[in-house]
């Protein structure tokens, strides 16, 4: 029979509980669009697009009429085609809660727990939580940490999310879970601490014990009709035909592999965790796609006398679940494949990619870093394959795994099942795996290894070793494998097969993915461990095998201790005297805190389509430097949907801004300076159309030299944007003189990308009448966007109001780009007379708006031998891009801030902004601060090196001690500064640990631990009085209820919530009462930048006058009718004719520098803290685990501290990730490689230290701020540098050990790369070293 494909089918599931049904589903539509557009359920976000962040998380429901099992599981509705659903129920955020019916459990502990800053991500991470509370109601916190691995946050830190999690799970709270063993019964090391603070503080930012239970039975039932479809419906192969593909899904296996022999070309989707992200990122078209629905043989799991037979359908999740029963209940000799199987199971992706993606896909795709192939391989697996022609088994061995002819799948094959043997006795499996992040992140190299003995011997009978991310598959070594047969498992057979193994698994020095002698080094330590591993379970089972392990050696075939989470958090208990109703000082909850969590918070992408709305799409330039000959956008215009394309021509006469330099363009007309820059611009009727549109512009360049990429390139060519800052302080040229010792060198630090979740979003709404204009857009700068859109458009700026209600994170990467772009899409509005919609995507977002300025700092230090600096001559270069920005008030700042915590008597510091083809680098979190104090720390760190001193001794002889000045001639009080490193050294146990640090190391060779205590001393301020600028506007409505609206930015620092909190307390009103509409230039003008970490002291001084204005009003009012309520007030204020309409100002704090003399009063006030920071490194691979931290902050008087305690954190967690993790990397060409979550890795929940402890000192009085209270969004962030100089420590006592003495420089990031590079060994001399400039590398140094 053959098989009809006939006629669309009628797309059917749920979501929500309500029925769906599209009769003309398109396959291209995924569930995130059409959720968000089609069904108006906006709570599920885009974030990436490729499943990388879990912004856009779900959950799905299926029914099995096999089993009678409902299978609920949490997926990427960015990857999920509509198609895909069929049968299906769909859970989203909304759907669990909300605040106009009763809100999700789920929801208001993630809320309560203060566990949301932007907000933007919760939706995800409450989906993921809620998905696994559906399937296990009393998870462990194991199972918690899984579920959310695929959930990225740039606000938090996690710590709060992980705290929500908690309270659903039973954990022990005793304090011997924790990473040192230490026990509250042995509290000798924190009495006197806790004892000092113990009246001062409180330690509990929420009542868990007022938490909506969980209750299990109140949830969504399966959707009735979709269990009666999924037993009675007959077995018919659905069909449905989109604008470009056709999406086939069969039911059987027979219609199956008929569909398979009539479209051999088409590939099979299961979780389109492969295939979707191939078409989407790297243009690969299917115009039929074949998705298998439900098919028994692909999902069937066999268990056989010789081992596993699993079906290719099974999920990855599926598979763990198979593997951990089938481990449990058979012998260990048995399962040595299973488990090595299961270890990479456990970091593989996401538990969303792992819930959809299939064992099948995961084979058949082939990629170089496959997690699971080498394993496979090494199992002697057997792959069971079908077509129309019959059955046939093939090997999943080397032949297969190089795509060669035959050995693969043909064409019209299907991967059935794979057969998965048993191990037998005397044989051992074992699996190694590196990556940039511990969990959810694709290995540098991957290995399986399996080696099996003549029995009670130990010699090898059989040996196989693979490798992934060497090449560009998957490859084996068996020429080794054949010369290591037959021999004795010894030192010199381990010693033959390191120096063997890198000739044959051989990488090019300009290898893709870089890190080529790393990964070298990686080949031979996943080999050594190997070896290691075998060595002991050889012991175990007969002594006299082989020579005992060293016992100092033992400890690297540990995974690092994955103990659970634990915190202790102190901050300000409030004054008694204070009123029971004043909301200062006390952890209130973000007021959007349940809107976050329940999806219902508006973002700007949130807001409903207008009538006749268009989107647009840039097209940014793809070359570094080059002229543009000729721009072609013919074939753009032809298609269906297009309306326009904008060039520079069109915005000729208005294509720059006054606030640019002189040629700075807003499209680029003639010549291009770095890959992002915009060029063009298509309009279209749909986003998809625009941007696929956008790729049809054909831009003909020619190349222009010089290409300037890097700060070496700048200093050979000069190239340099003016003018260069300096500042001298004493006598730097007699101070050298005078010293013991000198040291000059250099340290790097890279540059961070700012990944805030919600990418740069815009929409322009033209009124036609007076051309006014209305721009909604995710910006930390409103008066920025309304001048140029002005400017742009020709029109006075009252014409144009820029509205923000809230950001989707920011960190400084909302300000001048974002306005450029709002510039270009008001045009098209303007132009085309039509709404205009503008969201970046993902990678487009990370190409266009730079990031973190990279710096290379060169120092020169002159010091006595007791460790006091007498001299420093620094100089800073930082790589600006191709625009100037605010790369000069980085610089400027930097050199500001460079002195953190330390006096310097003699100091001579330069700042230098190099112009370079790169996109321009920009604001962010810190302003210059953490790469100007990392130079500095770094330089102290190698004085006490150099002087054999321990490191926190110089740091603390050399800080400033109570009134001084700094080397800009600002006087400073430093007693709090002292007080936060003598609190942050008694409740860390320093130097009880420190001990324990060093017992470590001597009894452990390939793992070492460090330790490190770093001070702050952050300035605060913008740098001039105009900058400081702030207003406000307080309405008192009849009612006796209050609008609030000021000129701040709320991103996720819960500055609408302070205000608020100012308010209430100003007017002895219940917060309640007071609401906050968000920020628009139409009711507060001229908005300065929220930034610089004021947004709270500005805005709060601004609120503050107008609450104390309008009580100023009323006070006879209310002293006539004390017992009287606001609506009583307000009304007779009415009656009288008293205004009941305030507007408050706050002209900004006073601040002076003058440049040609170095000197000047810059800053406010100062924030200081510190923070020690524990760390275990394994020194064969470069991976390390955050063990503990604590952080001890002055924040004179806290306004709230669950936003203040998050924010620490938050910044603190981003700071981590700057310094050890985040690594942006470009090609020769100066084309950005690292363009989403699959390339570049931001902290997740695996990379919080497991136990971290955050205090604030007592309150203390700061003049000229709102209630003593100091802003913390930036400072803490360099105190993520801790957790570098504990590496820096854990990589000195390895070489130390190794014999390598003398000073060494680390740069940052201090990656798994560069830590196991500098942890030297026997085995990083074997290694192969590249000539520089013998060859091409496949990434540069910037």
């Amino acid at each position: 029979m053959s098989l009809d494909l006939n006629g669309p089918s009628e797309l059917l599931f749920y979501v929500n509980g309500r029925k769906v049904m599209e009769k003309n589903a398109d396959p291209e539509t995924m569930l995130l669009p059409y959720l968000r557009k089609k069904l108006r359920l906006t709570g599920t976000k885009y974030g990436c697009g490729g499943g990388g962040c879990g912004a856009c998380t779900v959950m799905v429901s299926r029914y099995d009429p096999g089993t009678k099992k409902i299978r609920h599981y949490s997926a990427n509705a960015c990857l999920l085609s509509i198609c895909s659903l069929f049968g299906a129920a769909v859970t989203t955020v909304e759907g669990i809660g909300n605040t106009k019916t009763r809100i999700h459990p789920v929801q208001e502990r993630i809320a309560k727990c203060h566990g949301t800053q932007c907000g933007f991500c919760s939706p995800g991470m409450v989906m993921s939580l809620y998905s696994l509370l559906r399937n296990i109601p009393k998870p462990s916190m194991d199972q918690l940490m899984e579920a959310l691995g695929g959930n990225l946050c740039r606000c938090t830190g996690y710590r709060p999310i992980v705290d929500a999690c908690k309270t659903f799970c039973e954990a022990t709270d005793c304090c011997q879970s924790k990473e040192n063993g230490n026990c509250c019964l042995d509290q000798e090391e924190s009495e006197l601490l806790d004892s000092e603070l113990g009246n001062r503080t409180c330690e509990k930012l929420f009542q868990e014990e007022k938490f909506l239970p969980l209750d299990p039975t109140q949830e969504f039932i399966f959707p009735p009709e979709l269990m009666n479809m999924a037993e009675k419906q007959p077995k018919r192969t659905r069909v449905f035909n989109g604008e470009r593909i056709t999406w086939i899904s069969p039911v059987t296996l027979r219609d199956l592999l008929e569909v398979k022999a009539k479209y051999p070309d088409a590939p099979i989707v299961m979780g389109n965790t492969t295939v979707g992200p191939d078409m989407k990122f790297k243009g690969i078209f299917h115009p039929v796609i074949i998705s298998p629905d439900g098919i028994a043989e692909l999902n069937a799991v066999n268990y056989l006398d010789n081992g596993l037979t699993i079906g290719a359908g099974c999920s990855l999740a599926q598979l763990k679940d198979i593997l951990t029963d089938v481990v449990l209940e058979l012998p260990a000799e048995k399962t040595q494949t299973y488990g090595a199987l299961l270890k990479h199971l456990r970091t593989l992706a996401g538990s969303q990619i792992r819930n959809v993606a299939s064992l099948g896909g995961s084979i058949i795709s082939r990629h170089s870093t496959s997690d699971l192939n080498p394993l496979l391989a090494v199992g002697n697996c057997t792959l069971n394959l079908a077509s129309k022609d019959g059955k046939r088994q093939i090997p999943l061995n080397d032949q297969f795994l190089m795509r060669a002819r035959s050995s693969d799948l043909k064409p019209e094959e299907i991967l059935i099942s794979v057969n998965i043997p048993y191990s037998k006795k005397w044989e051992f499996v074992s699996a190694f795996r590196q990556a940039p992040r511990q969990q959810n992140a694709p290995a540098f190299v991957i290995s399986g290894m399996r080696v099996l003995f003549e029995e009670d011997t130990n010699i090898i009978r059989d040996i196989s070793i693979f490798y992934g991310g060497t090449g560009s598959t998957t490859v084996c070594a068996k020429k080794l494998c054949q010369k290591l047969t037959g021999r004795a498992w010894s030192e010199e057979m381990l010693g033959e097969a390191c120096r063997s193994v890198l000739d044959e698994v051989f990488l090019p020095a300009s290898a893709p993915g870089g890190m080529v002698e790393y990964k070298r080094s990686l080949i031979v330590s996943f080999l050594f461990k190997f070896y290691l591993e075998v060595l002991q379970k050889l012991k175990m089972m007969n002594p006299s095998l082989c020579p005992c392990l060293p016992a100092e050696y033992g400890s690297v075939l540990e995974d690092f201790h994955s103990k659970h989470y634990e915190t202790v958090l102190r901050y300000q208990k409030v004054e008694t005297k204070q009123l029971p109703q004043d909301p200062i000082g006390r952890p209130i909850m973000h007021q959007s805190g349940i809107k976050h969590a329940t999806g219902e918070a508006i973002y700007c992408d949130d807001m409903p389509a207008h009538d006749q709305e268009l989107f647009l799409a840039f097209v940014p330039s793809s070359r570094a430097h080059a002229k543009i000959v000729s721009i072609d956008t013919s074939e753009a215009l032809k298609l269906p949907g297009v309306v326009d394309v904008l060039t520079g021509k069109d915005l000729q006469g208005v294509n720059s801004f006054r606030e640019f330099p002189k040629n700075e363009e807003i499209l680029a007309t003639d010549e291009v300076f770095g890959v992002g820059q915009l060029v063009c611009a298509v309009i279209a009727d749909s986003d998809v159309k625009a941007k696929r549109a956008a790729r049809l512009v054909k831009i003909e360049y020619s190349d222009c030299t010089p290409l300037i990429l890097t700060v070496e390139d700048a200093i050979q060519h000069n190239s340099f944007f003016k003018p260069e800052r300096k500042i001298d302080y004493g006598n730097v040229d007699e101070a050298f003189k005078t010293v013991d010792q000198i040291l000059e060198g250099e340290i790097r630090t890279g540059g961070q990308e700012h990944f805030y979740v919600e990418t740069q979003s815009m929409l322009v709404v033209p009124h036609g009448e007076d051309k006014e204009m209305d721009v909604y857009v995710s910006t930390q700068y409103p008066k920025f966007v309304q001048g140029i859109v002005a400017s742009v458009l020709k029109v006075t700026s009252n014409k144009i109001m820029c509205h923000v209600k809230r950001v989707g994170g920011a960190f400084g990467g909302k300000t001048l780009k974002t306005g450029i772009m709002a510039a270009i899409t008001a045009f098209a509005a303007n132009k085309t007379g039509c709404p205009v919609r503008c969201i970046l995507e993902r990678g487009e977002d990370m190409l266009i708006t730079g990031g973190r300025h990279p710096y290379l700092g060169k120092y020169k230090v002159g010091f006595m031998n007791d460790g006091r600096i007498m001299a420093l001559d620094v100089v800073h270069y930082a790589n600006a891009g191709f625009t100037l920005d605010a790369s000069l008030l980085v610089t400027q700042f930097g050199l500001l801030k460079l002195d953190n915590a330390y006096k310097i008597p003699n100091l001579r510091c330069r700042g230098l902004v190099c112009k370079t083809n790169l996109p321009s680098s920009t604001a962010f979190r810190g302003f210059g601060f953490p790469q100007a104090a990392l130079i500095t720390e770094s330089c102290i760190t190698k004085v006490a090196a150099q002087s054999g001193l321990p490191p926190e001794r110089v740091r603390i002889i050399n800080m400033y001690k109570e009134i001084d000045e700094t080397h800009y001639k600002q006087k400073i009080n430093a007693s709090n500064l002292l007080k936060c490193w003598n609190e942050c050294m008694a409740m860390s146990s320093y130097y009880a640990r420190k001990a324990m640090v060093e017992d470590f190391n001597r009894k452990n060779y390939w793992k070492k631990k460090g330790i490190a205590l770093i001070p702050l001393k952050y300035p605060i301020g913008l740098g001039s009085l105009a900058a400081g600028q702030a207003g406000a506007l307080v309405h008192i409505y009849l009612d006796g209820s209050v609008l609030v609206t000021h000129s701040g930015i709320e991103m996720g620092q819960g500055v609408h919530t302070k205000m608020i909190q100012v308010v209430s307390r100003e007017l002895g009103m219940p917060m309640a009462n007071i609401h906050l509409r968000g920020t628009s230039t139409e009711t507060v003008p001229n908005t300065n930048v929220s930034a610089g970490s004021v947004v709270a002291d500005l805005n709060g001084m601004a609120v503050k006058d107008a609450c104390q204005i309008l009580r100023k009003r009323l006070e006879p009012i209310i002293s006539k009718n004390p017992h009287g309520t606001w609506k009583d007030w307000a009304t007779e204020a009415f009656d009288q004719s008293i205004s009941l309409s305030a507007t408050g100002y706050f002209r900004g704090y006073e601040s002076d520098m003058d440049w040609e003399k170095g000197e000047g009063q810059p800053f406010a006030y100062y924030v200081y803290g510190a923070a020690c920071s524990e760390v275990e490194v394994d020194c064969l691979t470069g991976d390390h685990k955050n063990i503990r931290t604590d952080i001890v902050m002055d924040v004179g008087h806290s306004i709230n501290p669950a936003i203040d305690i998050g924010q620490v954190e938050g910044a603190f967690i981003q700071g981590v990730g700057l310094y050890t993790l985040e690594e942006l990397k470009y090609s020769p060409e100066g084309i950005l490689y690292t363009r989403g979550p699959e390339q570049y890795k931001i902290p997740s929940f695996c990379d919080v230290p497991t136990e971290f402890n955050v205090s604030f000192l007592p309150a203390s009085e700061v003049a000229h701020t709102i209630y003593s209270s100091k802003g913390l969004g930036e400072a803490s962030l360099f105190l993520g540098s801790s957790v570098f100089f504990a590496l820096h420590d854990a990589i000195l006592a390895a070489r130390q050990e190794r014999g390598f003495s003398g000073v060494f420089t680390l740069n940052s990031p201090l990656t798994p790369e560069k830590i196991r590079m500098a942890c030297e060994d026997k085995f990083t001399k074997m290694i192969p070293k590249d000539e520089p400039g013998s060859f091409v590398p496949w990434d540069i140094r910037i």
